[in-house]
């Protein structure tokens, strides 16, 4: 209810300006790695918002570490671009090789999903990564 009504207002007065975020993108084989969220918004890639001093990849590997449990390994930033549908924001979006146990959080639980099968479930501001990804 939080998270809705936190969206809701941000996007109505954005405060702040565009919100920098980052999102890992983790594949295995056809399937990839995402969060069933537990605010009911559906799916999301791991990542999320950046603290003011982090870069897009420092942001990147904490969000993947605390949604996940997972250590990155390595990471190359694929693109990055803006969106408007939630919140505004400028996403950077990075390819992850990632190591350890996967772990639920408070934000969800991570699953292993066919690429082909999240479109419909995913948050709004992420679909244009499958769609670059496909």
């Amino acid at each position: 209810m939080l998270s809705r009504s936190a969206i809701a207002t941000y996007s109505w007065l954005p405060l702040f300006g565009r919100l920098r975020c980052s999102v890992g993108v983790i594949r295995e084989g056809q399937l990839v790695l995402v969060i069933d969220r537990s605010d009911g918004r559906g799916l999301s890639f791991p990542g999320g918002f950046a603290m003011p001093w982090e870069t897009a990849e420092q942001t990147m590997k904490r969000e993947v570490s605390e949604e996940t449990g997972l250590r990155v390994k390595h990471s190359t930033k694929l693109f990055e671009y803006r969106s408007s549908v939630d919140v505004p924001v400028a996403l950077a979006v990075f390819a992850v090789e990632a190591e350890g146990e996967l772990k639920d959080s408070w934000e969800g639980s991570p699953r292993w999903l066919p690429f082909t099968d999240i479109r419909s479930r995913l948050l709004p501001s992420q679909k244009e990564i499958v769609d670059r990804l496909l």
